[in-house]
């Protein structure tokens, strides 16, 4: 596929509004928080319910978008199968439909964290997750070189940088709560529009047809 470079460019000038709006909420939910709720570290706990509004606030706001790269995926391998059953673009639809889902079975059965307590190092479940992740990337690297992939580096930057902060167990508090938990919300943030934006164009190319 031929790179479009206003769909690019039209792709980052989104993203860009996207995280500064998201930021621009978080810190008034920090904020909020701070003076009037539990405490930030509540934002970021997974909790079995909850005291109040603001408790595991943003970890269930990052497992929701979790949950939308997944559904986009395969909806949009659902419809392009119909309109274009040969297009070469359906299977990396569909295992990005694949991957984005089992990050997010990963997330919502903490399965990291069963294999931990079975004895499974953390390291070792990590390796495997990057090794899916470089197949993935191999396989499709043509596909992924002519969408906006900036935005997917970016998210998976920020993802492995909390995933980082955890692995340093800095303790307890609002400065590691933050320092994990942020980056792992931007992650996703990025990583779900990402997929958005190249599922919608996609589904355009298949409905108006050149």
């Amino acid at each position: 596929m031929v790179t479009d470079i206003p769909y690019l460019m039209k792709a980052y000038r989104s993203v860009v509004w996207l995280n500064s709006f998201s930021l621009f909420l978080v810190v008034g939910l920090i904020v909020y928080t701070k003076f009037f709720g539990s405490s930030v570290e509540e934002l970021f706990r997974h909790p079995p319910f909850a005291s109040s509004l603001d408790v595991g606030f943003l970890t269930n706001t990052f497992q929701i978008l979790c949950a939308v790269p997944p559904v986009v995926c395969a909806f949009t391998f659902g419809l392009n199968t119909t309109i274009r059953p040969r297009s070469q673009e359906n299977l990396f639809i569909l295992c990005s439909a694949f991957l984005t889902g089992g990050f997010l079975f990963n997330e919502i059965y903490r399965l990291h964290v069963v294999l931990a307590i079975a004895g499974v190092p953390k390291l070792a479940t990590i390796a495997v997750y990057a090794i899916i992740l470089l197949a993935y990337a191999f396989v499709f690297k043509r596909r992924i070189q002519s969408t906006p992939y900036l935005i997917l580096l970016i998210g998976l930057g920020l993802l492995f940088l909390g995933i980082t902060v955890d692995s340093l167990h800095l303790g307890s508090g609002a400065i590691s709560s933050l320092l994990e938990g942020l980056p792992k919300l931007f992650s996703e943030i990025n990583i779900a529009f990402y997929f958005w934006y190249v599922c919608y164009r996609e589904v355009m190319r298949s409905l108006n047809p050149l």
